[in-house]
């Protein structure tokens, strides 16, 4: 009977540059696999008979398939496997949470750490790039159809390219003058590079898909006028930008961001290479960044890189309750963060001028698990303290943009303005009209936009078969 292989217990460790170094750079931290660090982490894959992993992935890219590529040595043929369900590999295999989804079904994580399934995507997604062997698939019979795409971010992306295959012609409407959404102005450059979008943007344009930019549709078309122009389905996908606020005193201070307008200035507008880019920012000395997910760990990193001598990050909770991934909470204590947990602000200080010179804060306690799931935060009474800061980035969510809602009137939406659409299909009350990704679930990932991407572009496709001519 053959022996079986031993199986190495741990992840193959991705290089990065030095805390020290990177904190100075807006280089990518994370440096990728190198060819025999690709082939040993594939290795670990147990092949099993009944994968669990593919279960957990929202787009059901066929894992185990590609991982026996990378172990044949195939890096074209894996990254072919993964296009088959994945049109943006690259993006995922940085930015995707894998350890919650298809690493956390992995059955070798029982005894052991999982396989690392994103690095191993990322690494033949860069390969593909690099040696310029980017294969089309074979172009689909035209159906002489017309669809809409209202945004360009994950959701967005991933609809246009799935129709496109399907023979649709697709054009997508973006409101910023990038393609990209959340890709391009919300994840700093460190973390995903601006490279790494145009070039997954790149290949959607090669399946045939239209994009145009500076488009707020809303202002410049309505979606009834889409629909009346020659578009015989819209997809919206357009997004939740909308900044959230506390509300506290001291708000409309000087030196008062919203995340998104911060890593807006910072991502898509290169405000780090000011006068060479025209975008001015605020380059906070002391920066208390306030909340605890990724978008607050992007902040906070990004104000370090700006100069900053010292960056609090300020969550209500303790550590344990972060939303952020473990990987990018770690990165920002390599670098330097300083996390004040269970710690909420009351008032942010200003001097005479209306510059921020301070935030009052008072400290919590967890009490009983809220609707969350997680432990509520109480404040204890005669704690309030004071932070001396000079720039505030308030990072505690999104909510939906009102435009499209504002002049749509028979589109539903909920309570809190997200447009209501099935989670399988993306219907929406409004015929012909789709929707998915944060615009109708809130603020989440980016490959849980791309699933609901995915499952929507299905059901448009049968839409459109039924139509008539």
């Amino acid at each position: 009977m053959k022996d079986k292989k031993e199986i190495k217990p741990t992840k193959e460790l991705m290089p990065k540059q030095d805390p020290k170094i990177r904190v100075t750079n807006f280089n990518e931290v994370a440096l990728g696999y190198s060819v025999e660090q690709v082939r040993k982490e594939a290795d670990r894959c147990l092949a099993c008979k009944k994968p669990k992993c593919i279960a957990g992935c929202p787009v059901q890219v066929d894992i185990p398939g590609f991982i026996a590529l990378i172990k044949k040595g195939d890096f074209p043929g894996a990254v072919h496997k993964i296009k088959e369900t994945n049109s943006l590999p690259a993006i995922c295999g940085r930015v995707c949470p894998q350890e919650e989804q298809c690493e956390a079904r992995c059955v070798l994580a029982k005894k052991a750490e999982p396989v690392a399934i994103g690095r191993l995507e990322r690494f033949v997604a860069d390969w593909e790039m690099e040696n310029g062997v980017t294969v089309l698939p074979s172009p689909a019979r035209l159906t002489g159809k017309r669809v809409a795409v209202v945004g360009s971010g994950p959701a967005g992306l991933t609809v246009s390219g799935d129709l496109a295959k399907l023979g649709h012609r697709v054009t997508i409407f973006e409101g910023l003058h990038k393609p990209g959404g959340v890709l391009v102005y919300g994840i700093p450059e460190f973390r995903l590079p601006k490279a790494i979008v145009e070039k997954e943007v790149d290949y959607i344009k090669r399946l045939g898909v239209e994009i145009k930019t500076n488009m707020v549709i809303g202002r410049i078309y309505t979606v009834d006028e889409l629909l009346g122009n020659g578009f015989h389905a819209v997809f919206l996908g357009n997004g939740a930008g909308l900044p959230r606020f506390m509300h506290i005193p001291g708000e409309n201070l000087n030196g008062v961001y919203s995340a998104n307008e911060y890593l807006t200035r910072a991502n898509l507008m290169k405000a780090y290479r000011f006068p060479e880019y025209d975008t001015p920012i605020r380059l906070g000395r002391k920066v208390a960044v306030i909340g605890g997910g990724n978008v607050a760990m992007d902040s906070a990193r990004t104000a370090l890189r700006l100069g900053a001598e010292k960056v609090y990050n300020v969550y209500r909770r303790s550590r344990k309750e972060m939303p952020a991934r473990d990987e990018e909470i770690a990165n920002a204590e390599e670098e330097g963060v300083q996390f004040v947990f269970l710690t909420n602000p009351v008032r942010i200080i200003g001097d005479e001028d209306g510059w921020v010179t301070g935030m009052e804060c008072i400290r919590m306690e967890l009490g009983e698990p809220d609707l969350s799931g997680r432990r509520r935060p109480i404040p204890v009474k005669g704690s309030e303290f004071t932070l001396e800061v000079d720039m505030v980035v308030v990072a505690i969510g999104t909510d939906a943009n009102p435009l499209i809602a504002l002049t749509t009137p028979d589109l539903e939406v909920n309570g809190r303005g997200y447009i209501v659409a099935s989670s399988e299909t993306g219907e929406t009350s409004k015929p012909g009209v789709f929707a998915g990704g944060d615009i109708v679930t809130g603020a989440a990932t980016v490959i849980s936009a791309m699933g609901a991407g995915r499952r929507a572009a299905m059901a448009i496709d049968r839409y459109l078969s039924e139509m008539r001519g």
